[in-house]
């Protein structure tokens, strides 16, 4: 009787189908430093585990409602990839979840991430999560878990996706937006930059304009992809500490839909929000976004936030002394209007 001889074959193994599993634990090990120096109150063990644990006794709450928001980067992250200057891009991811967080009045204690790529660069993943953890320390905000996906085949290559997810608690009661009136004060806080909105927009400017992002920018120094990544401005601190002094009845973080969309999601029915655009200088790299697209204003202020990241809503007796707070924490405050009767937003003056 004969007997088949054996091939020597080696079977297939998921590295060959794409997936280096010692890859991703080289990540693991590299990030746990980072996501370790974000530790605060209430945190439990460390990464590794099948789910993470938060102790919210532990972080000072009698009474908690939890807040919960999600987020990405948009396609911003097109510009980190195609010039890989991938640093900050995590800090943006964090700051467009734990600045949502806080207009609800929430202060966000843990953030998770979700990093989806064809080929895992652990140089480059680390980076990106690097970032994330500077992000989450900058906003008192913990990074205690995450999850890292190699997908060949979904992506291609050099290309990956990122997306957040923030958990943030309030003593039961001191939700936010809570009495705002006719009367009361609108603060604007500068912004950074464009942020992580409206990038498919601006990625089109820049085709039009004929401008590599290694061109000298037109509107700041650096390369036009240097400063179109600055990172979104973080609120978190200074937004809790003028919501602990008394007076705030709303904030509004100033995302997708710009100035006119925001805004009216903290009024009451009956009210609206009266912008004054004189009151503040329109950001260069608005201005030219404007002026190289031939925007019209009404669009740029539904398109950006136009150099206002945040408004707060203040009392009128309290607006002074809260414009204080903000400045003392390192925010360029402008009283750029009211709350008046009425609906949506009602401007006042010009940008442009």
């Amino acid at each position: 009787m004969m007997t088949k001889e054996k091939t020597g074959h080696n079977g297939l193994t998921y590295a060959d189908a794409g997936v280096d599993i010692d890859a991703g634990n080289r990540l693991v090990d590299r990030i746990k430093p980072a996501a370790k120096s974000t530790g605060r109150p209430g945190v439990m063990g460390g990464l590794g585990g099948f789910g993470a644990l938060f102790d919210l006794k532990a972080a000072g709450y009698t009474d908690p409602v939890l807040v919960a928001a999600t987020d990405g980067v948009g396609t911003k992250l097109r510009i980190a990839i195609d010039t890989g200057n991938v640093d900050t891009i995590g800090i943006d991811l964090v700051a467009m979840c734990v600045n949502d967080l806080v207009c609800q009045g929430a202060e966000p204690l843990f953030f998770l991430d979700y990093f989806a790529t064809g080929k895992l660069e652990v140089d480059q993943a680390a980076r990106i999560i690097e970032g994330i953890a500077k992000g989450c320390a900058d906003s008192g905000c913990a990074l205690i878990g995450g999850e890292t996906a190699e997908m060949p085949g979904m992506y291609h290559k050099g290309d990956f996706d990122l997306a957040g997810f923030a958990v943030g608690a309030m003593e039961r009661g001191e939700d936010l937006p809570r009495g705002v009136a006719a009367g009361d004060v609108l603060l604007g806080l500068a912004s950074s930059g464009v942020h992580s909105n409206g990038y498919s927009f601006v990625r089109k400017v820049v085709e039009l304009s004929g401008l590599g992002w290694d061109a000298p920018s037109p509107f700041s120094s650096g390369t036009l992809g240097e400063a179109l990544l600055a990172p979104t401005r973080l609120y978190v601190r200074q937004a809790l500490a003028a919501v602990r002094a008394g007076g705030v009845h709303g904030l509004a973080h100033i995302t997708g839909g710009g100035l006119t969309e925001n805004p009216p999601r903290v009024l009451p029915e009956g009210l609206a929000c009266e912008i004054d655009l004189s009151s503040w200088q329109l950001p260069p790299v608005f201005r030219w976004l404007a002026s190289t697209a031939n925007m019209a204003e009404a669009e740029l202020l539904k398109t950006f936030n136009c150099g206002i990241g945040l408004i707060v809503v203040a009392a009128p007796d309290r607006a002074e002394a809260l414009a204080q707070v903000l400045r003392e924490a390192g925010e360029t405050v402008t009283e750029i209007g009211r709350v008046v009767e009425g609906e949506g937003v009602v401007y006042k003056g010009r940008l442009l």
